[in-house]
């Protein structure tokens, strides 16, 4: 088995909206992004999209919405040629201070435990709170430039927090430093 690859979701593989993915209609991906799924399952990487979901606990939406949208998110994949991604989410408000919202390491926990599968790997997120996550875990850190990462990146450069290992512009142009 490779290394595992853990993925965000929203700005990584669809499209950030400021005002939540709130049903399956408003998925919408970004350009290359399920087949570079693919790409990593088809190479041997289990490959799991780890989620923050405040809008649950917010009352935007139920976890029968992100259920729905989950659905269609791993059917695309499926149709182009990935196999077994799983999605781990927190539905928790941020003010709930829960283990699984990241930076916390709950959900990698849940997923290692639950997948068998080992210590190491990769994640790749738009946000520092995905690079943080991927420090505390012991995961190469690959921030991408796609959803909130170009601002996430100056905020971390701003602020002297740690640089991820990579910068790069996709998913898709993360697939060449992984594989």
């Amino acid at each position: 088995m490779k290394l595992p690859v853990y993925l965000d979701r929203d700005g990584v593989i669809n499209e950030n909206r400021a005002d939540y993915v709130r049903n399956p209609r408003q998925w919408m991906p970004v350009p290359g992004a399920v087949e570079a799924v693919a790409e990593l399952s088809q190479n041997g990487h289990p490959v799991v999209v780890i989620t923050n979901q405040s809008g649950i606990g917010r009352g935007y939406y139920t976890e029968s919405d992100v259920d729905s949208i989950h659905q269609v998110m791993i059917a695309s994949f499926s149709a182009a040629g990935a196999s077994d991604v799983r999605v781990f989410y927190c539905p928790h408000h941020p003010s709930e201070n829960c283990r699984c919202r990241k930076p916390e390491t709950g959900m990698i926990d849940n997923a290692r435990d639950k997948l068998s599968l080992p210590e190491g790997g990769w994640i790749v997120g738009d946000a520092h709170t995905d690079m943080e996550l991927g420090r505390r875990c012991g995961l190469r850190t690959i921030l991408v430039l796609t959803g909130r990462g170009q601002t996430q990146l100056e905020m971390i450069q701003a602020e002297d927090r740690p640089l991820p290992d990579f910068v790069t512009d996709s998913l898709v142009s993360a697939l060449s430093i992984i594989c």
